[in-house]
């Protein structure tokens, strides 16, 4: 059982990682295999009763390159994680606390840790999300909003990460991920962006941590992997993304050329027009239904099994 106070996760920082964190791609060594919560097992007994909306399964079909939504069905963890093994898909476990307090704890352990080492910081709204996903599975170019880390545990992947700036990312473009007008993976990618990537070999016991808004991509190998994510807000990620919230309004009225700053009178007048949009309600992000037409099935080709269409709203 992984200790409640979880001292310790990152084993290998130095002084001047402190001066690099939030500013430039750092990897680094943890030892979050080494807590037991990441077996089979284990991961078979969370796929096996965690509550449906607390996890998302995935599969890219190959006829139609399109990114189908599925559910666990009536397999059992056991079955479910050897579809993962043999087939072509992945899980995203969302709120793994909710099955087991060890994660909650974690969580904490890995922000104690980043607050202790690095002056000055302090984060709040972190979540994690336990991502298990098939050999060979390629997520696409995207872009996330909060500060993000990147754990490996089991498996090995290749992580490419571009510079948070144009061409790799235009401000129109983050804007609209912002507020909710574009999904995360509708930023443009060409196929030439990756000779200006940094790209790491990402091993067990191994984290990235990158700056803001920095636009990645990850390919597996021929092994099963199994991923953390964890994610943080700061008053300055939060003054980032109110002035990209507040642009985005501005520009869909029809302003070009808005500063991007997060200092001075224009930036609060944006800080106070963000915070308004948000709290009116005028800009509302619509819940659309997932289409779940799949199940997971270990026998089955890839691992999952055409079932009747049927929407899912969380």
């Amino acid at each position: 059982m992984l200790d409640r106070r979880i001292d310790g996760i990152l084993t290998d920082w130095q002084g001047h990682y402190a001066s690099l964190f939030g500013q430039h791609p750092l990897r680094l060594q943890h030892k979050l295999g080494d807590t037991g919560l990441f077996t089979d097992e284990a991961l078979e007994s969370i796929l096996e009763n965690v509550d449906r909306n607390d996890y998302h399964v995935n599969y890219m079909d190959p006829k139609t390159g399109v990114r189908r939504e599925g559910e666990f069905g009536n397999a059992s963890g056991k079955q479910i994680l050897e579809a993962v093994k043999a087939g072509n898909i992945w899980i995203n476990l969302r709120a793994p606390g909710r099955q087991n307090p060890a994660f909650d704890d974690m969580l904490r352990g890995i922000y104690d840790d980043f607050e202790k080492h690095v002056p000055g910081l302090k984060t709040y709204k972190q979540n994690m999300t336990i991502l298990i996903s098939s050999p060979n599975v390629r997520v696409k170019y995207h872009v996330d909003v909060p500060g993000q880390s990147l754990w490996q545990v089991r498996g090995r992947k290749k992580v490419f990460v571009y510079p948070a700036e144009p061409p790799f990312l235009s401000a129109n473009g983050i804007e609209k991920v912002v507020i909710n007008e574009a999904h995360e993976t509708d930023i443009q990618f060409q196929e030439w962006f990756d000779d200006y990537a940094t790209v790491y070999d990402l091993e067990p016991g191994e984290m990235l941590h990158w700056p803001l808004n920095c636009p990645h991509r990850v390919e597996n190998y021929d092994c099963m992997n199994v991923s953390v994510t964890t994610e943080h807000w700061t008053d300055a990620l939060r003054n980032k993304y109110a002035v990209n919230f507040a642009n985005g309004m501005l520009r869909k009225m029809g302003l070009k050329n808005l500063d991007r700053g997060t200092r001075g009178l224009t930036f609060y007048t944006k800080l106070v027009l963000a915070g308004a949009v948000k709290f009116s309600g005028i800009q509302r992000k619509d819940v659309k239904p997932y289409n779940v037409d799949f199940a997971v099935d270990p026998d089955a080709p890839d691992g999952v099994k055409d079932i009747p269409a049927y929407q899912f709203t969380k």
